[in-house]
């Protein structure tokens, strides 16, 4: 019933899009780094369906030390499938994903309302909220791996 497997970057689109850009232009949904070969995306399929998303894209972030840095981007699941378990069973698959590339932390920047669902994984706040601009309140999370 349920499978993940590696997508491209324009197939994370159709779940990007009415989730993290609903009202806006697709352009707003590529991602800088989206083609990049270090980057990569997972889709969860529910019954042959795309219900959602992650991207992983092998980013440095000064604010930590470590070496093997992931920034996790465009994590998203469609309205109707959210709150089922499929948005943790995703990221979870993406971490595991992450270790075997030989990552030491993973960081983000979350949207206010998501940071809990986060916290829940096992990712911590560091620092205050800030905005970004056409999107809303955000606040950077991490977790090592």
């Amino acid at each position: 019933m349920i499978k993940i497997k590696k997508i491209t970057s324009t197939e994370t689109i159709i779940v990007r899009h009415p989730v993290l850009r609903p009202g806006r232009t697709i352009e707003t949904c590529y991602f800088e780094g989206d083609e990049l070969p270090t980057t990569s995306h997972f889709g969860l399929y529910y019954e042959n369906r795309l219900v959602a998303v992650i991207s992983a894209f092998k980013v440095q972030n000064k604010l930590f030390t470590e070496e093997n840095q992931y920034q996790i981007r465009g994590m998203a699941v469609l309205n109707e499938f959210q709150k089922k378990g499929f948005g943790e069973t995703l990221l979870k698959y993406c971490e595991n994903e992450i270790r075997i590339n030989n990552g030491e932390l993973i960081w983000f920047n979350a949207r206010e309302s998501a940071v809990a669902f986060y916290k829940k994984s096992g990712y911590e706040v560091l620092g205050s909220q800030f905005e970004i601009p056409d999107v809303g309140p955000h606040y950077i999370l991490f977790k090592a791996i």
